[in-house]
């Protein structure tokens, strides 16, 4: 048998005899021609039966074939530009065909389906094109984030998923009997890792994180996997210089290595050709006025409706929505309210109804890509926000210890990664950017 190439290194064999192993994807039937569309994980190549170069038994077995079955073809690779597959512009000329199996009438038929009847045979739609390239986009943003981390002097610690304590709030926890004693699935590793930097300067942790929101939008999964990076000697406005820096990384590495998957999700890329330092930075009192005025300019009733919000209240998709519109880039929001985020967040100096936090809101609609502050560095002001918070001191012992012993200022944020592949993808749910998503009412397969 030839060599065995993977289709993604297809172009440089052009004019060599080689082998694939896959399944086949489509099958056209010209009469003495077959088109083949084979993918093998790495890509989707085309394969050309034409009846004069292959034996009777290898031409029939072709005319055979069903879709998924697996197989491996022999031919030789030559360069046609209209070629389709993942790379294009290559094609396979079959020269042998070996049929491992004939697979059984498959589910998912190259149609429109359902998103119920998808969402049941996740494991089988896995495999389709764009599946495939929205997982492909998925796993270089995962690569993206540990290189630019690591390259920049963040320590990878992995922080517990069992834990005795809330850390966005106890309404949204997933409780379980840990030996008598309630514990819950994290929500975020970041209070871990804020005792990790004060011997690593640095950290980062990477890995699912847990919600038990009632929410059905297209934002939300109740199994989602977050980075967390926090830093010592880090303000507010550092935090958003490295988290620009960060994001645009991300996204200038998916628009390099993954172009291909990208046009066949049908992605306009202008978009993000556009992500990169410095980002535009609004207040949260500015940017009230910015959506006041949206307000009195729409004739749309319902548009006017759902920007109705007073000054403490967090945003949500629609605000979030309007207010990137006006800018080109992913944009920050600073200084929300104390009371709309988290007990940990450092108030603004002179203004404690204020935290020093920013969100970093993409354009087109996706709304939140990373949430960050500066972090509470005082015993005391942390005590009392537990109290304000209505949260168990016990269990929060360890973490007041931090502010102890050396306290310094510190920031962090988080960036969720099914969030961040929905943007770069162009999609319209983050259902489809984990293999197998969590949510509500969804915990098959």
């Amino acid at each position: 048998m030839p060599e065995v190439i993977r289709i993604q290194d297809i172009a440089r064999h052009a004019g060599e005899q080689v082998a694939i192993q896959g399944w086949l994807y489509n099958r056209t039937d010209k009469g003495k021609l077959q088109f083949l569309l084979v993918r093998d994980g790495t890509g989707f190549a085309q394969c050309v039966v034409f009846e004069k170069d292959v034996s009777p038994e290898v031409f029939e077995a072709a005319n055979e074939l069903t879709q998924e079955s697996s197989l491996v073809i022999s031919g030789v690779v030559r360069q046609d530009d209209r070629a389709p597959g993942v790379p294009g512009g290559y094609e396979i000329g079959v020269t042998d065909l070996d049929v491992l199996q004939i697979a059984e009438e498959y589910p998912i038929q190259l149609k429109e389906h359902g998103v119920d009847f998808l969402m049941d045979n996740r494991h089988l739609w896995v495999r389709s094109q764009s599946q495939w390239a929205v997982l492909r986009v998925r796993a270089t943003v995962v690569r993206a984030i540990r290189d630019w981390l690591d390259e920049h002097d963040f320590v990878n610690m992995d922080t517990p998923i069992i834990t005795p304590a809330a850390c966005e709030g106890t309404s949204t926890l997933f409780e379980t009997d840990y030996f008598g004693e309630p514990a819950y699935l994290a929500q975020s590793g970041q209070l871990y890792n804020e005792a990790n930097i004060y011997a690593f300067g640095r950290v980062y942790c990477f890995g699912p994180t847990f919600r038990a929101e009632k929410s059905k939008t297209r934002r939300h999964l109740t199994e989602f996997w977050m980075v967390e990076p926090e830093m010592t000697f880090c303000d507010l406005d550092q935090y958003m210089e490295i988290g620009e820096q960060f994001v645009s990384y991300i996204v200038q590495t998916c628009l390099k290595e993954r172009a291909q998957e990208l046009e066949l999700l049908g992605r306009d890329v202008s978009h993000l050709e556009k992500v990169a330092p410095p980002f535009p930075r609004v207040s949260y009192d500015d940017a009230l006025e910015m959506l006041a005025e949206i307000r009195e300019e729409t004739e749309d009733e319902a548009l006017r409706q759902s920007l109705a919000i007073e000054w403490g209240d967090d945003f949500g998709s629609p605000h979030e929505t309007e207010l990137t519109k006006r800018f080109e880039k992913p944009v920050f929001v600073y200084g929300y309210p104390t009371m709309a985020k988290a007990f940990y967040m450092e108030p603004w100096p002179g203004r404690p109804e204020v935290s020093k936090s920013a969100d970093l809101l993409a354009p087109e609609g996706y709304g939140e890509i990373i949430g960050g502050s500066e972090r509470i560095s005082n015993p005391d002001l942390l005590l009392q926000r537990l109290r304000e918070w209505n949260l168990p001191r016990e269990a929060f012992e360890w973490y007041i210890d931090l502010r102890k012993y050396g306290s310094v200022p510190h920031s962090g944020f988080g960036l969720g990664v099914e969030r961040t592949v929905t943007w770069i993808c162009g999609l319209d749910h983050l259902r489809e950017t984990i293999s197998f998503p969590r949510m509500l009412k969804r915990v098959y397969p």
